[in-house]
């Protein structure tokens, strides 16, 4: 099974039972998995970056009232999430949807992506990745400066060989 999808690491199981439950003597894809955490399938996940996980025992949590738009809905609830992680003093503030869960799910992620930039650096996988994003912007922008000289000179040329008393037989 790994050897014909080596993203997916194991099957989910609900409620100590197997989805695809079969006899002894089935293939391995039908045998009950040992008991044990549930895990999630991650099968077409293209660019899976290894972030760091996250101890909840690391980590402050605090809901506050969030900012900017959204008038009294913005004003009288607290759903922006502040996590701190406590042994790096990395702070994390978001308030990008109006549920609490969704912006509690959002800042871990981005927590997980600061701390993989604190502890790796420059060999940090979301700024190698910012880097190579930067540079195929900058040759697509020098690529379409060249095209635009190359067509500027292309009109000026006509324009030489379009003028009066320019015959050249």
């Amino acid at each position: 099974m790994l050897r014909i999808f080596p993203s997916i690491s194991c099957m989910c199981s609900v409620s100590s039972r197997v989805i695809w439950g079969g006899p002894p003597g089935a293939p391995p894809l039908l045998r009950p998995l040992p008991p044990g955490p549930t895990c999630v399938m991650i099968a077409g996940k293209k660019d899976l970056i290894d972030l760091p996980v996250l101890n909840e025992d690391e980590l402050e949590e605090q809901f506050v009232r969030g900012s900017g738009p959204g008038g009294q809905a913005t004003n009288k609830t607290s759903n922006c999430v502040v996590l701190k992680h406590i042994p790096s003093g990395t702070v994390v503030k978001c308030h990008q949807t109006r549920s609490v869960d969704i912006n509690r799910k959002r800042a871990r992620d981005i927590m997980r992506e600061k701390l993989d930039v604190v502890y790796k650096g420059e060999l940090s996988e979301i700024i190698v990745k910012k880097k190579e994003s930067e540079l195929r912007k900058q040759e697509k922008r020098r690529k379409a400066n060249e095209n635009l000289e190359r067509k500027r000179l292309f009109r000026e040329a006509l324009a030489v060989d379009s003028k009066p008393g320019n015959d050249t037989v």
